[in-house]
């Protein structure tokens, strides 16, 4: 509990700071690319969903059950991976990533 509540005030120091990804890619790319990432899908819509949602669950337990998590939104799990890196290391994105990648 105590590295989620340093998370947070970490993500909340980034925020209004962070540069946000623009989630519409062009032709081609679009149809190749999952609908869901750890780099361009914002927690808003993955908490948002039930399927990615699950996923979040899946992988890091208490993440969509704590209710500071709103603060973080708008951010994607790959802005705030610095602020979790013991949470978010690139193996548990990988995974997640490969999880959200099946869902359409």
């Amino acid at each position: 509990m105590r590295n989620m509540m340093l998370f947070i005030a970490a993500v909340l120091a980034f925020s209004s700071s962070a540069a946000y990804a623009d989630h519409h890619a062009g032709g081609a790319e679009e149809a190749a690319t999952p609908k869901y990432s750890v780099a361009s899908s914002d927690i808003g819509t993955l908490l948002d969903n039930p399927a990615t949602k699950a996923v979040l669950d899946k992988h890091i337990p208490s993440f969509s059950a704590n209710p500071q998590i709103a603060m973080a939104r708008a951010m994607t799990l790959k802005q705030i991976q610095g602020f979790a890196s013991d949470m978010l290391t690139d193996d548990a994105l990988a995974k997640i990533d490969a999880d959200l990648a099946r869902i359409k």
